[in-house]
C-alpha cells in the first residue's frame, strides 16, 4: 500500500486525475472503475479539463461504477447515473455503450447483481478502481458488517451513511435505504486500486484502513491485502498517520 499526501483537495484531485490519465495513455482501451460522492468531483473536473485541452482521449475506455441507489431511476437527479453524466460523461468522449452503472430500478435485483459481475469479467476486469471512503470506513456501499461480501449485492445503508448523504436530498426521509454495490471481492479483483480521501472527518477511517486489524467491521481494511493500492489524501485526511507511513508530495 502506497500513501501519497497532498497539500489540499485541489492537489489531491490533480494527482488522481494524472494517475487516471496515465492509465488511459498507457492502455487506451483500459477499464476504469469509478466512484461517486463529493470526493472525486475535483478529479472529474480535472479530467474534463484534460479532455478539453486534448490531453486525453477516452473514446476506447470502458467504465464500471461502484454502486447505485436502489429504487432511483436513471434520470433522478440524486441517482448516480445522473451524477456521472453531470460531472463526467456529458463532457468527454466515453462511448455510452461502454458506460456501466448498476440499474437501481431493476425488477430482479439478484439477476442485476450477477449480470454486473459477469460484465466486469467479460471486460477482462478493472484496470484501476477509484474509491472514496465513508466516515465509517465503507468502500463502495459496503457497510461495516460481520463478513466481507464477495460479489455485487444489495446492502442496507447505515444510518450514518444516509445522514452523510442527506445533504444531497431535501430531507433525510428521501435518502434511499438500500443500494446495489460492488462487493469487496469484486473490488479486490481490480488490478490497481486508488482510494481518495479529503478532510479531517476521514482521518480515523484512513488510520484504521492502514493500521487497523483487517475486519469486515472496517470494510476498507481489506485493502491491506491488495497488491497494488495507493491512497491519495489531503493533509487533514492523513492527520492521524505518521510521516513514516507516507510519501509527502
Amino acid at each position: 500500500m502506497r500513501i501519497l499526501v497532498c497539500k489540499d483537495y485541489d492537489e489531491m484531485s490533480q494527482k488522481a486525475a494524472q494517475m487516471i490519465s496515465s492509465q488511459v495513455m498507457l492502455k487506451p482501451d483500459c477499464v476504469l472503475g469509478l466512484a461517486t460522492g463529493s470526493t472525486p468531483i475535483g478529479m472529474y473536473k480535472k479530467l474534463v479539463q484534460m479532455y478539453q485541452e486534448k490531453m486525453i482521449d477516452l473514446s476506447e475506455v470502458t467504465t464500471f461504477n461502484l454502486d447505485e441507489y436502489l429504487g432511483l431511476s436513471k434520470d433522478n437527479e440524486q441517482s448516480y447515473h445522473y451524477f456521472m453524466q453531470n460531472h463526467l460523461f456529458d463532457h468527454v468522449n466515453v462511448k455510452p455503450r461502454r458506460i456501466h452503472i448498476p440499474n437501481g430500478n431493476t425488477e430482479n435485483v439478484d439477476d442485476e447483481c450477477n449480470f454486473y459481475d459477469q460484465l466486469i469479467a467479460k471486460s477482462n476486469g478493472i484496470d484501476i478502481q477509484v474509491l472514496g471512503i465513508g466516515n465509517n470506513a465503507h468502500i463502495g456501499f459496503n457497510e461495516p458488517q460481520i463478513s466481507f461480501e464477495k460479489g455485487t449485492h444489495v446492502v442496507e445503508l447505515d444510518d450514518s451513511t444516509r445522514e452523510a448523504n442527506a445533504r444531497f436530498f431535501e430531507t433525510l426521509d428521501e435518502v434511499p435505504k438500500q443500494a446495489i454495490t460492488m462487493g469487496t471481492g469484486t473490488i479486490l479483483k481490480s488490478r490497481k486500486i486508488m482510494l481518495l480521501a479529503s478532510g479531517r472527518a476521514k482521518a480515523k477511517a484512513i488510520y484504521d484502513t492502514v493500521h487497523g486489524h483487517v475486519s469486515p467491521e472496517v470494510p476498507s481494511s481489506i485493502l491491506q491485502f491488495h497488491p497494488d493500492t495507493v491512497l491519495i489524501l489531503d493533509e487533514e485526511a492523513a492527520s492521524l498517520l505518521s510521516e513514516k507511513d507516507y510519501k509527502h508530495l
